[in-house]
């Protein structure tokens, strides 16, 4: 016996897409690629509603968008995947609406699942050390030695380290001032380590910059050093101090916000220290800190030690 194939499914609204798609390729022209995601993320809603019986655009309504959703999820379609196809549906819907197909975009009002976040990625206090423990006695050894400790000793920004001026120093208290986002001061203290570091680095800063350069950390040329310079050296550094991954400026002050935290836990403190005016945005570092309990508390506890030994029986 021949295997016979089974007839195609039958998608529905096939027309009124093709002249959504037209009219993305002549008034709208997109791009090859966007017309592409459209047609992904339409067909997807097409097929949904032929396994449903759903053939016609009248006979839908906004259940079946919210089941189309769910189904999607169930399917493993991750938040930001989910937001793009909503997206589509809405362009497309719209577009039926002004032409008189539906009486109403039921897509609106329609959210995607949110996307988890993303928790930052740190360093433990020992590749902290490991990685601003630089070694050299050049103007780029004393000068990255310097920004590095600074980084970490203060939870600076990338843009805050680059701004800073000699003038910015408050070398008898052993504190920074430091300009944020929406220009805001605050003003930090500066570690044992990082006040060393940058007392060599001047005194080599000295020998390549001009007396009225206010910048506190420049280049051999005497000018005030760029974002992309900081973030090319500091994956320079990464290489050439053995880190097992990428270090970028960033990574080093959510590493010092965690150590902090799990020193402190004082959360508003960390918020002070960070800048954040919402302490809401200070509140990722709590997860951080909980991971690390959870880490502690499975070496620690005997009844987590037994289960572990149990498992591996």
């Amino acid at each position: 016996m021949n295997d016979i194939s089974p007839p195609a499914i039958a998608l529905p609204f096939t027309e009124q897409l093709a002249a959504f798609y037209a009219y993305m390729r002549s008034e709208k022209q997109f791009s090859p690629h966007t017309q592409n995601n459209y047609a992904r993320d339409l067909e997807k809603f097409q097929q949904f509603c032929a396994q449903k019986s759903v053939m016609a655009l009248p006979d839908l309504g906004v259940n079946h968008v919210r089941m189309a959703v769910a189904h999607l999820h169930r399917e493993g379609l991750g938040g930001k995947s989910l937001q793009r196809w909503l997206s589509s549906l809405r362009s497309f819907f719209q577009f039926c609406v002004r032409h008189g197909w539906m009486k109403n975009n039921i897509a609106d009002g329609i959210s995607a699942p949110k996307a988890p976040k993303m928790l930052p990625k740190t360093l433990d206090a020992d590749q902290a050390a490991q990685f601003v423990q630089i070694e050299g006695d050049e103007f780029i050894n004393k000068r990255d030695r310097a920004l590095v400790e600074l980084i970490y000793s203060s939870g600076l920004r990338l843009a805050e380290v680059v701004s800073l001026n000699l003038v910015d120093i408050d070398w008898s208290d052993a504190m920074l001032t430091v300009t944020g986002k929406g220009n805001k001061t605050r003003m930090l203290p500066i570690g044992s380590y990082a006040v060393s570091a940058l007392k060599e680095w001047l005194v080599e800063r000295k020998q390549y910059t001009q007396d009225d350069e206010q910048a506190l950390f420049t280049t051999q040329r005497g000018g005030r050093i760029s974002h992309r310079a900081v973030q090319m050296r500091m994956q320079q550094l990464s290489t050439q101090q053995g880190m097992d991954n990428p270090v970028h400026p960033h990574m080093l002050r959510h590493s010092f916000a965690s150590h902090m935290l799990e020193s402190s836990g004082d959360l508003r403190l960390v918020q002070e220290l960070l800048g954040h005016s919402n302490i809401s945005t200070t509140q990722i570092y709590t997860h951080l800190d909980f991971q690390h309990l959870a880490k502690v508390y499975d070496k620690a506890h005997p009844r987590a030690t037994r289960k572990t030994k149990n498992e591996e029986e």
